[in-house]
């Protein structure tokens, strides 16, 4: 059996160096202009609300977030070393974002969020346990009503990223691990060209908790 402890201090040392070793706009999951995330967010987040962007890392989202100016932003990474950058790049805007260095399987630190965010993170989740605390964590911490906006990996998107063992989802696979809990309130799929110009097909579904 894999020591817990072991596997959480292997995920962060594998993302700290992914982004020590590589520019953000390197990386094959990134986006100078996060649009399809930033519309969705747009159409379901309530004025004034609560934002958790997870594994939002180096991601351009958060830049985009704060120039609205209505939303209260969280952003949770396991990397520090993409949260560092991240905070960098915004100088003095950083300190209207809540920070939070942590592996979301085992995150113990959140609040209660209108909107859950994940572009790319619980496709990484390949263990039944792993799905489970991530999934524990959202129930706990989404608030009745609010949004659960997902991206992952389509059923014929990459079997791995950045060398690692990805899950790949369709909207109705998604709605079957979340359960009875959640209703489907829109879904979509996103070809998401990579800084090299490969396509890769992405699942985006949104899911109200009831």
């Amino acid at each position: 059996m894999t020591d817990p402890i072991s596997q959480n201090e292997n995920r962060c040392s594998h993302w700290d160096n992914v982004y020590k070793t590589k520019q953000s706009n390197a990386v094959s999951w990134f986006e100078a202009d996060p649009q399809t995330s930033l519309d969705l967010i747009k159409c379901f987040a309530p004025t004034g609300g609560s934002i958790i962007d997870v594994g939002g890392g180096a991601s351009f989202l958060v830049d985009r977030l704060l120039e609205s100016r209505v939303w209260h932003v969280t952003v949770l990474d396991i990397s520090a070393t993409a949260v560092e950058l991240t905070r960098a790049r915004l100088g003095e805007r950083a300190n209207r974002v809540v920070w939070i260095r942590a592996d979301i399987t085992e995150a113990s630190e959140l609040a209660q969020y209108d909107v859950w965010h994940d572009r790319a993170v619980f496709h990484f989740l390949t263990s039944p346990e792993d799905r489970e605390a991530y999934l524990q964590r959202l129930n706990a911490s989404l608030k009745l009503g609010g949004f659960f906006i997902l991206a992952t990996f389509a059923p014929e998107g990459p079997q791995k990223c950045s060398d690692l063992d990805v899950c790949r989802y369709d909207s109705d696979q998604v709605h079957s691990l979340l359960g009875d809990r959640f209703r489907l309130a829109r879904k979509l799929e996103h070809l998401h060209s990579t800084p090299w110009g490969k396509s890769q097909l992405f699942t985006y579904a949104v899911f109200q908790k009831q």
